[in-house]
């Protein structure tokens, strides 16, 4: 499984990759720091990665545990030193965080989750010694002129592609004709998540209702780390008709899954595989398939990519369903048996049959 410009393929599974090691405690860094056997960077130096999450940090069992599964993996086959970092509850100190880990000589760094993009070019530029890269935002600014020194490198994901496939698969499954979205945060980039999966439902049947709620507005990133309103937003929709959702809600998502467990309904998770990731059974057993976002993957494939020296700052890497960045998960068996229908509809996204929008 190769990512765009050359991504090196997992040795693991997602479900595997998210059993996530135990790391020494490092109370002064407010994160965790690791370390594997010897490994080297460009200059010959060990490996030191740093990682600083998005809001609601590790634990999420989505998108940010699966940032930490790639750079885990990533460590663990090259050598080297870990550290991962959460920003406090309102994300304000983003930037030290960024500055943390350069300042501590890990190299590359990690932001993860597109809030990083509007202070990761300023932190770079103070660093340019150093090797960043961005998830879910570029590595170019609005000009389309590199960020900070031009060493920021944007890993991006075609997720309007997998949320099309999800969009499909719950169509095909619905009996109600009925769907819904909740987003986390009413934002352009989880726009095209909804966008993706409306026209993914409206493909495979036409007329079906899609209802469509975020759980807080663009600039309060709470909504992605809330799950007791991730269940009152999705209990709405449930009781307005709709018999499956689709969450793109980071933790809030375990919100939706409790409320389809109470509802007797079903739920699509995000970015992970949710099957395999949440604890409650009762979340698993309506879990009929998740949108895979393959987060661990890209993160992986940068880093590997650092340690051979060839990563280029100031560009953008997508991953899409031509290069399996992003998909359809099939744990559980419960969309086994429209397959071929989900696999006709990629074929058409890929061969360019059918061009996804990115946005309502």
């Amino acid at each position: 499984m190769r990512r765009a410009r050359g991504m090196k393929a997992a040795a693991l599974l997602l479900a595997g990759g998210m059993a996530l090691s135990a790391c020494a405690s490092d109370e002064t860094s407010g994160g965790t720091a690791s370390s594997g056997s010897a490994g080297g960077s460009p200059s010959g130096a060990a490996l030191k990665v740093g990682l600083a999450y998005d809001t609601g940090g590790r634990g999420d069992n989505s998108f940010n545990d699966s940032a930490y599964a790639g750079m885990e993996n990533a460590v663990n086959e090259l050598g080297g030193e870990l550290r991962d970092l959460t920003p406090n509850e309102d994300a304000s100190n983003r930037p030290e965080l960024l500055s943390q880990l350069a300042e501590q000589g890990f190299n590359p760094v990690i932001a993860v989750g597109f809030a990083y993009g509007d202070i990761i070019g300023d932190i770079a530029n103070e660093f340019p010694d150093t090797t960043f890269a961005i998830v879910d935002s570029s590595g170019l600014g609005p000009d389309g002129q590199p960020l900070g020194a031009g060493n920021v490198t944007g890993l991006q994901f075609a997720s309007e592609q997998g949320s099309f496939l999800a969009g499909v698969a719950a169509a095909l499954k619905s009996t109600a004709n009925h769907v819904g979205f909740v987003g986390g945060v009413e934002t352009p980039l989880i726009q095209t998540f909804q966008a993706g999966f409306a026209a993914g439902a409206e493909a495979a049947k036409p007329g079906i209702t899609v209802d469509v709620q975020y759980i807080s507005p663009a600039g309060d990133f709470s909504g992605f780390a809330d799950p007791a309103r991730g269940q009152i937003v999705a209990q709405g929709i449930y009781d307005a008709g709709a018999d499956i959702i689709y969450h793109a809600a980071g933790a809030s998502g375990g919100g939706v899954f409790t409320a389809a467990a109470a509802s007797g309904k079903r739920a699509i998770g995000v970015d992970s595989d949710q099957y395999e990731t949440v604890d409650d059974p009762a979340q698993k057993a309506v879990i009929m398939t998740s949108m895979l976002k393959r987060v661990d993957n890209a993160v992986q494939g940068f880093i590997t990519d650092f340690s051979e020296g060839s990563v280029t700052g100031g560009s953008d890497i997508v991953n899409d369903l031509s290069t399996e960045g992003v998909g359809l998960s099939y744990t559980g068996g419960f969309i086994d048996d429209i397959k071929s229908q989900i696999d006709d509809y990629a074929g058409q996204i890929t061969s360019g049959a059918i061009t996804v929008p990115t946005a309502p």
